[in-house]
């Protein structure tokens, strides 16, 4: 028996939403606490699920308050490590009219790429049923090089691996270099969770089917799931494809986190099942339950704080079903 559901490793950070405007008419932001490893967790915390989180933040009060929210959720922080020197990553969120966002990022650097090898606690690994990250760990070279230990730790402890490419060209000095970290990350996993802009980017296809078949024959990947926006979401696994309708929501004000939570959903579902056990009922099954998820979290403000409980996630499948 392993301590613990999930590990992830990467970035934590503050991302500060539109929040109205001022008197003065000039934007209002408010910092909600994020990075995408982190939200996952929070969505799997809800769920049911042990995790803890590797990663560092800056010492400074983003960077506590952080570690704080981290915690209040239910997920392990012993291995958050607080930078001295290099303050916390921020982002800030750009929200168009249909909820879809774009970034700023203060990362040059943030504390999040500072994290160092010897940093990295191998007992949690060594402990763990499974072992999430991101490509944004793999930016600078000193986090690159705790990523690559903290996966080869956990998958020699017989973990699962799961990734989530998370693409945000405009933290990679090039883009040539995100597809070869990407590709690392898609050669080591079990589970890969990836948008179809990512699958555009990574195999310049734009038929999903098509992308994935690529992906699948290069890289042998047991599970993969496309997510697909308003068109919701496909899964692929020994030689069944599945699709899944979204839940379109009237309320989305934006979609910061939908990813991530879906992200947690199917690996509540891998944890819960087995891979071997994901036939075509229980993929759909899953599909059908991390979208609705996914639905919920574009109504809320942030995504780490305020994930949807999972009796919510079921009343709003059979309300939405009628």
């Amino acid at each position: 028996m392993k301590e613990y559901d999930v590990v992830a490793l990467g970035e934590l950070l503050v991302d500060f939403t539109e929040s109205g405007a001022s008197a003065q008419a000039n934007p209002v932001f408010e910092a909600n606490p994020g990075g995408a490893p982190c939200n996952v967790l929070s969505m799997l915390q809800k769920l049911g699920d042990k995790t803890a989180f590797i990663g560092k933040v800056g010492k400074d009060s983003f960077g506590e308050r952080l570690r704080d929210v981290v915690a209040h959720q239910g997920i392990d922080t012993r291995n958050v490590r607080m930078d001295a020197k290099v303050p916390t990553t921020l982002a800030f969120v750009h929200t168009a009219p249909d909820g879809d966002r774009s970034f700023s990022f203060y990362r040059n650097p943030g504390a999040d790429m500072m994290l160092k090898e010897e940093e990295v606690d191998s007992s949690l690994l060594k402990n763990t049923r499974l072992f999430h990250f991101g490509s944004l760990s793999m930016t600078a070279q000193g986090v690159e090089m705790a990523t690559k230990m903290a996966l080869e730790t956990a998958k020699s402890a017989g973990a699962l691996i799961s990734f989530d490419p998370n693409l945000r060209p405009p933290l990679w000095e090039s883009l040539d270099t995100a597809k070869e970290k990407i590709s690392y990350g898609i050669r080591q996993c079990d589970i890969l969770k990836i948008s179809d802009d990512e699958i555009a980017f990574f195999t310049g296809l734009t038929d999903i089917d098509e992308g994935v078949r690529r992906i699948q024959e290069q890289y042998h990947t047991p599970l993969v799931c496309a997510t697909m926006g308003k068109r919701g979401s496909r899964a692929y696994r020994a030689g069944n494809r599945v699709e899944c309708p979204p839940f379109l929501n009237e309320n989305t004000i934006e979609t910061t986190g939908a990813g991530d939570t879906f992200m947690a959903c199917v690996l509540h579902w891998v944890l819960k099942y087995g891979l071997g056990e994901l036939d075509t009922q229980r993929l759909y099954d899953m599909l059908e339950f991390a979208n609705a998820a996914s639905s919920i979290i574009t109504t809320r403000k942030g995504a780490l704080k305020v994930m949807p409980e999972e009796r919510d996630v079921w009343k709003f499948i059979r309300e939405r079903k009628g």
